[in-house]
């Protein structure tokens, strides 16, 4: 190893810590205070499904960055001076309102669109890269355990990020089209000291696909039965999340009518409920698999679409109700990209990692993308039109929620259908987890408390060697059998 890079234990919580940094540029630049933004600016809903459908239609880039990647040695060089590009590329046009008020705001809200489709198309290039690197160079035995502490600290600086954007607003009374531009430039220093922490991280080369061309490699994910199953089901979920997800923060903001600083305190408190449960979530995904934490996650996650469409308008109430269902929705979030990206480093082969990669979630960030895009014209199409039904008044966001709401439950029953290799069913990780079965719990209650204290009271069981468990899931996707010894 060159001895100017950091020892593994040491580039681990660089890249933790790297993380932290980049969880507190994405919450600045794409916050609440961002749909905000664009509102003073004149945007409509369709301009806010626009925005938010970037992020995710815009994955369709990583199969590029797939294919580019098969003809590079090293991914670093290409990875720091695109991503560099993009974490300083919104700060000027924020600034331009303010800059150049002779401008209309109208041409504004486009120049900060297309601003926001650089800056995702340029990190959803990079992101493939970054994840083929880590899924290189961490060890897989530990892979989950190792995401979910990342993930966690992530969420405690997205929540403390979030809070201190609250506070800046509320208290200097800049307002969102000043205050928003000074977020996108702090934003922009976290960013970049994300990009140069891993100066030092080591890079294992590249290892090219040989012998096969751009077409066989760009078809090789959905030729096989495991990832063809988990695609299938990512497209579908992007299909139903963005219905809804899409348009949260315009809700509470138009129809709830919470103040920014409200809304922002909320997603404060969302990040917080997946910061306190991330650490379990990895160790349940290395101990039991990834597709059962999947299956238990999608389960819950028509909660939030419940609790806002019972939400009502009225600020305060309707704050103290949807937090603790937050905290619930982040918790399973968590529990959501520690999964996926367990399941895409684990289940890739080396030689083709980022095709892979990008398979797994472009295609899915497309359909998403699309549906955000479609869902927002149909809300501006609705405008302010409404209907009374059993006394409550109902607009286009209850549709779109109810729509969400419907196809969740239709998701539940399509994750079950992924295909990963010795993983444990699902009915017995709840067993594992609870001490007892679901069904003796609804019979007999007070069975849980007794088998958990009997359990904490008992010799732990063994546990399966989670190694080999690893090993044996990527030898089914054509990796080599001895393995390598990285989160709606």
């Amino acid at each position: 190893m060159n001895r100017s890079f950091w020892p593994l234990e040491t580039a681990q919580k660089v890249i933790v810590a790297a993380g932290c940094f980049g969880m507190a540029y994405t919450q600045l630049t794409l916050s609440a205070a961002s749909i905000d933004y664009v509102r003073t600016l004149g945007g409509s809903g369709l301009h806010v499904g626009i925005f938010n459908s970037l992020p995710v239609m815009l994955l369709i880039v990583q199969f590029m960055a797939a294919a580019a990647a098969n003809h590079l040695r090293y991914r670093r060089t290409t990875w720091m001076a695109l991503s560099l590009v993009q974490r300083l590329i919104v700060v000027p046009v924020a600034f331009g309102p303010w800059i150049w008020p002779g401008v209309s705001d109208q041409t504004w809200v486009w120049m900060f669109l297309v601003c926001i489709a650089i800056n995702q198309g340029l990190l959803h290039f990079c992101t493939p890269l970054w994840l083929s690197w880590m899924g290189d160079y961490l060890p897989h035995e530990t892979l989950n355990r190792f995401w979910g502490v990342r993930h966690r600290w992530m969420q405690w600086v997205a929540a403390v990020s979030l809070f201190g954007g609250a506070i800046l607003l509320y208290q200097t009374g800049l307002g969102v089209r000043l205050g928003y531009p000074i977020l996108a430039a702090i934003a922009a220093v976290f960013g970049v000291a994300d990009v140069l922490l891993f100066l030092k991280v080591e890079e294992p080369p590249v290892t090219p696909l040989q012998g096969v061309d751009l077409r066989s490699a760009w078809s090789g994910p959905f030729r096989h039965p495991g990832f063809r199953s988990f695609i299938g089901f990512m497209c579908f979920w992007h299909f139903t999340a963005m219905i809804g997800a899409a348009f949260i923060s315009l809700y509470l903001l138009e129809y709830v009518g919470m103040s920014l600083f409200q809304v922002l305190t909320l997603w404060t408190c969302s990040w917080i409920g997946g910061a306190a449960t991330a650490g379990a979530m990895g160790k349940i995904a290395d101990r039991y698999g990834n597709k059962p934490l999947l299956v238990l996650c999608v389960l819950f996650k028509s909660v939030n679409m419940i609790a806002l469409l019972a939400a009502p308008a009225r600020p305060v109430l309707a704050f103290y109700i949807l937090a603790p269902v937050f905290m619930v929705d982040a918790a399973l979030n968590s529990g959501f990209a520690i999964a996926t990206n367990g399941f895409l480093l684990k289940n890739s082969p080396r030689e083709n990692r980022t095709m892979y990669i990008a398979a797994g979630t472009a295609l899915a960030g497309l359909v998403g993308g699309v549906t955000a895009i479609v869902a927002g014209g149909v809300l501006t199409a609705l405008g302010d039109g409404s209907v009374t039904l059993f006394g409550r008044e109902l607009v286009g966001f209850h549709l779109l929620f109810a729509a969400s709401l419907l196809l969740r439950f239709v998701a539940a029953g399509i994750v079950s259908r992924i295909q990963e290799p010795h993983t444990y069913d699902t009915i017995q990780v709840v067993t594992s987890l609870i001490g007892v079965t679901p069904l003796r719990v609804m019979r007999y209650p007070v069975g849980l408390y007794r088998s958990a204290f009997m359990e904490r009271s008992q010799p732990a069981r063994a546990k399966r060697p989670v190694a080999a468990h690893s090993q044996a899931v990527t030898s089914e996707c054509g990796q080599p059998s001895n393995g390598h010894g990285r989160p709606l």
